[in-house]
């Protein structure tokens, strides 16, 4: 049995923020899946999305009837306009100008254009 290594602080002293460190663990575990595999732009946009997915829901599918916004299928401009609104504090939020604080602004317009695609649930 492979056990996974301990959680070493010092290591990741050297990253940004604890959404940088989860992406990388992610995107760790998910190699082992091979179609991600093959494509590796489509793995790390996949990593920096399931941050989202404990909020937003898996793919941005939000569960109908949460106070929660549903970002799947939401206009790409629309999405990136709010993350970076939430950035500079324009829109106020409890947690999202602190969680995009976090990401670049490629990685925020990556995130956009990943939920953009996404076909909302029915």
């Amino acid at each position: 049995m492979v056990r996974p290594p301990a959680f070493n602080a010092a290591a990741t002293s050297g990253m940004r923020s604890p959404l940088r460190w989860l992406a990388t663990v992610l995107a760790a575990v998910l190699v082992a899946t091979p179609a991600l595999a093959k494509d590796p732009q489509r793995l790390r946009t996949r990593a920096l999305a399931s941050a989202c997915a404990q909020c937003h829901g898996t793919e941005g599918q939000a569960v109908q009837g949460e106070a929660l916004v549903r970002l799947a299928g939401l206009p790409q401009d629309y999405i990136i306009s709010q993350l970076l609104a939430f950035r500079t504090g324009a829109r106020p939020a409890t947690i999202m100008h602190q969680i995009t604080r976090g990401y670049s602004q490629e990685q925020l317009e990556e995130l956009s254009k990943f939920f953009a695609a996404q076909k909302p649930a029915p």
